[in-house]
């Protein structure tokens, strides 16, 4: 959410994002709606003073029918004119939460993700003397995987990691986070079961409110006891990725410029509806209801060149892990029609299948600048003692999902094994998965 003060002053370059980034707002009347809550709320003070003097003035002696006139006539003036605001305000802040962030001078326009921009690719796709199999057939040979009894359990999307295939993710993940320890990330295990407020504030909701149409949110429908017994029915809802657990551990807090940038790692379940993408992907692993995460968010000072550095930082970080695990990988600069509405820039790391004979989005690190601190209130003192909003940026350091098939289809053998990444082997305990 940005200032509205800020989108007043630059509501032409405002409305240009808005074209580019592919979202439906009126500006003009979310700047009209402005003009109104402020006169009604200029007119609701005035009221009450108005009131207050009455009732003063009835203090003094025994008011007169007049005056008991007058004050019943603006008791029920007030009333409707806040009954007025509270229509006008829904409709503010409906237009608020969609506002964008003005992406970047480097951002490419473009309508879609078929307009990103390759910034570079990094080893070498992978050759074979034989026909090489998909992640599918490899961990359904070697016993990895059973999708059969994971949708008889679970449902649509579902299934069970099994001996091997259990080993290698939980390296993946063990693997990542001493990676982030090492470039002093400091390690959490956040919640994944979450009141709505994190998930509004990070900008997983699309609206001002949960939306089961469109938001890819599981909800629980189960309410809770308190300490003292009584029943909580509070939303709760079950995370997509551990970036709106991290980035609410400071809400509503202020902190100071010298703790900041304060680098954090959340290792998590990740639970995602997947509505939007009915019909896609519908076999193996590449679109699931559940996965593991390690996920990567940094909180900084109101400092874009700050801010571009961290990003570099992050992604960087991510290139690294593909290197070391000798990945076929390449870097896109996402376009603006590719990006959701709070985003200032965007990258997305793609690793090569060569089974599956597709590119697999397996890192994205993005910048929010103050979108996200504005919703849920973090702030910092800066050394002129002036309170700012900080800069939030997070960025996908190691998804279960792909990375595990990009090993699978790039390190497979003829024989049918696969042969283990050197930087996992002591985190899997295996060098090789056989039959």
């Amino acid at each position: 959410m940005l200032d509205i003060k800020y989108i007043r002053e630059n509501s032409e370059k405002i409305k240009e994002a808005a074209k580019n980034k592919n979202i439906d707002i009126n500006i003009d009347e979310l700047l009209a709606l402005d003009d109104k809550r402020r006169a009604l709320q200029l007119e609701i003070d005035e009221l009450r003073a108005k009131r207050n003097k009455l009732a003063e003035a009835g203090k003094s002696g025994k008011p007169t029918k007049e005056q008991i006139e007058e004050g019943k006539s603006v008791k029920i003036k007030v009333l409707e004119v806040e009954a007025e605001l509270k229509l006008v305000q829904e409709k503010y802040m409906a237009l608020m939460v969609r506002v964008p962030t003005i992406p970047s001078p480097d951002t490419p326009v473009g309508k879609s993700g078929d307009d990103n921009v390759v910034a570079g690719e990094w080893g070498i796709k992978p050759e074979f003397k034989f026909t090489p199999k998909d992640h599918i057939k490899i961990a359904e040979d070697l016993g990895l995987i059973d999708f059969e009894r994971g949708v008889k359990v679970a449902g649509y999307r579902g299934y069970y990691l099994r001996g091997y295939g259990a080993g290698l993710v939980m390296g993946l993940m063990m693997y990542a986070l001493q990676k982030m320890s090492e470039k002093k990330y400091i390690p959490m295990i956040p919640p994944t079961l979450v009141k709505g407020f994190a998930l509004f504030g990070s900008g997983y909701f699309k609206g001002t409110e949960y939306n089961p149409e469109v938001d890819e949110i599981y909800q629980i429908a189960t309410s809770e006891k308190e300490a003292d017994g009584s029943e909580n029915k509070e939303q709760k809802f079950l995370v997509g990725t551990a970036e709106p657990s991290l980035l609410s551990y400071y809400s509503g807090e202020i902190l100071k410029e010298e703790d900041l940038p304060i680098r954090l790692c959340g290792f998590s379940p990740c639970y995602r509806s997947e509505i939007g993408s009915y019909g896609k992907d519908t076999k193996g692993l590449y679109r699931v209801h559940e996965f593991m995460k390690v996920e990567q968010v940094v909180i900084c000072k109101a400092d874009i060149e700050e801010a571009t550095k961290l990003q570099e930082e992050m992604i960087g970080i991510s290139k690294e892990m593909h290197e070391e695990l000798g990945f076929n990988y390449r870097q896109l600069r996402i376009c603006t029609g590719d990006m959701s509405a709070g985003k200032y820039k965007a990258y997305d790391l793609e690793t090569w299948l060569p089974g599956s004979q597709r590119w697999a989005e397996t890192g994205s690190a993005s910048n929010f600048l103050d979108w996200q601190a504005r919703r849920l209130n973090v702030k910092y003192i800066d050394k002129n003692g002036e309170k700012k909003y900080v800069y939030m940026l997070n960025n996908t350091a190691m998804p279960s999902p792909r990375p595990f098939m990009a090993i699978l289809e790039s390190f497979q053998t003829e024989s049918g094994s696969v042969k283990i990444p050197k930087v996992l082997q002591k985190f899997t305990g295996f060098e090789e998965i056989k039959k």
